[in-house]
């Protein structure tokens, strides 16, 4: 005979007080849980949306970022000519050559300095990058010293509203404009001139080089060509949503150690309050079990009624972890971007791939703390039940 459901139902709300603890203690540590995965792939997303799958990045062979890069210009000049490399109706090229440097400000909220990313474009970065758009302000003149703020910058650091100059390198720059790129990385930089940054900085070469294929299906082919043409084999090309999904793997990486670490930590409190719980119900409800026997109810029923109970508080209290942790979707922070050592900032985003891993996390704590407790509760013997009472 089987113990129904409506039975282990009835069972949880009469211990109403029990069950609520319970619940809570899981719900707190899947929120931690989901919070970290959440994170993690927050940072992902970000620097994976910065690229686009048909542009293509130049970086120096065995450089692990663009601030260890270095692009001279004969080369990028080469890869313009390259047959692969999509051109507008006037036969340019559609590529931008970048330098990317790292400045301090001031933050609003603490007033310590932060690292900042100052990257140094070329006018086709935009047609490289649609989802870049101008949120206020203007444009900056290309041949002067005007700058335009990613909308993150702006939010974040002292100093950096339009109108207002910020200095470094021993010039003023004057921000003109703010720039939004649907929550990816641009967001958290500042653009200018590369012809006048790179000056001012002391770089006599470029960072970067970034292109658009006329079909990404040649990328092998350009691959090919820049291996094999001498005057550009200190270049490594890559797909530039593949560049910056590197960018945050060694970011992503620590977050999920770190956060593995902790949740662990808080999933061994909760499991040990799931078992006390499961051993208080056994003890509490002897008779209640011996009455079940000795109505015929075998020891693997008994055992599986009690280890339900124990995965529905489970699943229950995961259930609201995640809705707990979906209310952080809303919430945007920002930490040193491992690859420039610069702000970044970034959401935690929820996905259906971390609302499941969420769900069998819960469900594995509701197992592990159920199973002794269920495991006494079906071995318990008859007759010492009943004469409990």
């Amino acid at each position: 005979m089987k113990i129904p459901i409506s039975y282990i139902w009835r069972s949880l709300w009469t211990r109403r007080l029990t069950t609520v603890l319970t619940l809570v203690g899981i719900a707190l540590v899947v929120f931690v849980f989901a919070a970290i995965l959440m994170m993690a792939h927050g940072i992902e997303t970000t620097m994976r949306d910065t690229g686009y799958e048909d542009n293509v990045i130049l970086i120096r062979r065995s450089a692990s970022s663009e601030l260890l890069s270095q692009v001279g210009r004969e080369g990028a000049s080469i890869v313009k000519t390259f047959p692969e490399v999509s051109t507008d109706p006037n036969g340019k090229a559609i590529a931008t050559t970048e330098v990317l440097v790292v400045i301090t400000l001031f933050k609003k909220e603490s007033n310590n300095l932060g690292n900042v990313s100052v990257r140094g474009i070329s006018p086709e970065a935009f047609a490289l990058r649609p989802a870049v758009k101008l949120a206020g302000g203007r444009m900056f003149q290309f041949g002067s010293h005007e700058v335009i703020v990613g909308s993150s910058i702006i939010q974040r650091f002292k100093g950096c509203e339009i109108g207002k100059q910020i200095s470094f390198s021993g010039d003023q720059w004057t921000i003109v404009g703010v720039i939004e790129a649907e929550g990816s990385a641009f967001e958290s930089e500042i653009w200018g001139d590369v012809e006048q940054l790179m000056p001012s900085v002391g770089r006599p070469v470029f960072s970067t080089m970034t292109f658009r294929l006329k079909d990404k299906n040649m990328f092998d082919a350009l691959k090919q060509r820049v291996q094999q043409d001498p005057r550009t084999q200190y270049m490594e090309p890559k797909r530039e949503r593949d560049f910056y999904e590197e960018q945050s793997h060694a970011m992503s990486t620590f977050i999920m150690i770190l956060g593995t670490v902790v949740t662990v930590i808080f999933s061994i409190g909760a499991i040990i309050g799931a078992v006390i719980t499961m051993y208080g119900a056994v003890s509490n409800r002897t008779v209640e079990i011996g009455t079940l026997r000795s109505l015929g109810f075998r020891r693997r029923s008994v055992l599986a009624a009690f280890l339900i109970e124990s995965i529905i508080l489970s699943v229950v209290g995961g259930a609201l972890g995640i809705l707990m942790a979906s209310v952080m979707s809303f919430v945007r922070i920002s930490t040193v971007n491992f690859g420039t050592f610069s702000e970044l900032a970034f959401g935690f985003t929820l996905s259906p791939g971390i609302a499941l891993s969420t769900i069998i996390f819960s469900v594995a704590m509701g197992v592990i703390g159920g199973f002794l407790p269920a495991v006494r509760a079906a071995r318990m013997n008859i007759v010492t039940a009943l004469r409990s009472s």
